[in-house]
């Protein structure tokens, strides 16, 4: 049977939590995100979402509908990415693009009256910089300093 690479993505469940705990990331990816096993989700306004490609984990990230959102926009209607990450065995097939390009549709049918996503990227993270430019994030030029420097705000508008 042919993979089609269909992704999708779903809020977390219990179900995916095995797949998820065997994330693995190389050393050079560790110091910009976190793996899903790292990731502690029981605060309120949390949602941590995975993404599949035939039904299988291959991606992970959190939106957030906190009060942490306003430490990078304004805009109450916002929610904050953070901590995608690709399995490291699942790397290399255009998983973090088209789930990055599925995200809006996501959000506009989970989050109704979300209209932005912010995320700050290190500026050291290249790789990471480019996709989020390849899917529609802007850098409007806001910099924060994070735990290992400096850190590039950007945002995506719907």
């Amino acid at each position: 049977m042919q993979k089609t690479n269909a992704i999708e993505l779903v809020h977390f469940s219990e179900d995916f939590v095995d797949v998820l705990n065997d994330f693995e990331l190389p050393e050079e990816q560790c110091q910009f995100t976190a793996l899903p096993k790292e990731i502690s989700i029981e605060m309120v306004g949390q949602y941590p979402i995975v993404i599949l490609s035939d039904n299988v984990p291959v991606g992970f990230f959190v939106l957030h509908a906190t009060e942490r959102v306003k430490e990078y926009s304004n805009n109450p209607n916002a929610v904050l990415l953070t901590a995608l990450s690709i399995d490291h065995k699942q790397q290399g097939n255009g998983y973090a693009k088209k789930g990055m390009l599925a995200l809006s549709e996501f959000i506009k049918r989970v989050f109704k009256e979300c209209n932005e996503v912010v995320l700050v990227v290190n500026h050291k993270n290249i790789p990471a910089q480019n996709l989020y430019l390849k899917v529609g994030f802007v850098d409007n030029g806001e910099r924060r300093m994070g735990p290992i420097g400096e850190q590039i705000v950007m945002n995506l508008n719907f």
